[in-house]
């Protein structure tokens, strides 16, 4: 399995990222800024999501919004 960010770079586990859109967050009244950088990536078992620490709280992220830094 290939897990590809934005511009089709290959993504690893440990990997960071940077976030290129304002996304808000399902179920909160928070929003994550464009330009967040997400450290230490880890893989799913869908190719379209990763998952990272986002302000102390793990989430899942779609790869369709981030950027390999």
């Amino acid at each position: 399995m290939e897990v590809k960010d934005s511009n089709g770079n290959l993504l690893n586990a440990g990997d960071s990222v940077h976030v290129i859109k304002d996304l808000k967050v399902r179920g909160s009244s928070t929003v994550i800024k464009r330009g967040t950088v997400v450290k230490n990536i880890r893989l799913t078992d869908n190719e379209d999501e990763v998952e990272g620490k986002v302000d102390g709280s793990m989430m899942v992220l779609r790869t369709e919004f981030l950027k390999k830094k």
